[in-house]
């Protein structure tokens, strides 16, 4: 019976035979031998193994110990319980940056929109027979084009997306 609990305590515990035996000051053999029932440990060593494995002697001592893989299977849920915290925390920082980058997004359209027609469009003006401010001319009345054209859409979509992340509860 010994044989047998101090086994599976011992596994319960996540040891191997060499690292109980460091815990005991003996060798890994002394262990084996405990555990294969070839030998008995005296009565200030069952103290010693009790110690090492926090557990109470006559536990040891008794019929069976079947705590191995509930132990186990308590060990494996909360290793998993912090893993999906930590993926939900993770999760939640990701929308919030998304979040902001979506709100961020549409008030520099709107900064954009308001300069636009505050400025009212002064590279109309310009004289475009010199070919400096032809070619800028053109560049900026083709980029404020398309920017008239597609950024009502842009602001939309970040709009609905801004919403869409936003903290619900």
């Amino acid at each position: 019976m010994l044989n047998e609990n101090l086994k599976s305590l011992r596994k319960s515990k996540g040891l191997s035979q060499q690292e109980l035996a460091v815990k005991l000051n003996v060798v890994r053999q002394t262990v084996s031998k405990w555990e294969q029932g070839l030998s008995v440990p005296d009565s200030e060593m069952l103290i010693s193994i009790s110690e090492a494995l926090e557990t109470p002697v006559s536990t040891l001592l008794g019929e069976n110990v079947a705590e191995s893989k509930v132990d186990e299977l308590k060990a494996l849920a909360e290793k998993l319980e912090i893993i999906n915290l930590q993926l939900a925390r993770r999760k939640d920082t990701r929308r919030k940056i998304l979040h902001w980058l979506l709100i961020s997004l549409c008030v520099g359209i709107g900064m954009v929109f308001a300069a636009l027609i505050e400025l009212n469009s002064p590279y109309s003006g310009w004289d475009y027979s010199a070919p400096e401010t032809a070619v800028m001319g053109t560049a900026v009345h083709a980029l404020e084009w398309l920017f008239v054209r597609l950024a009502p859409f842009i602001f939309i979509g970040a709009a609905v997306g801004a919403f869409l992340t936003r903290k619900k509860g």
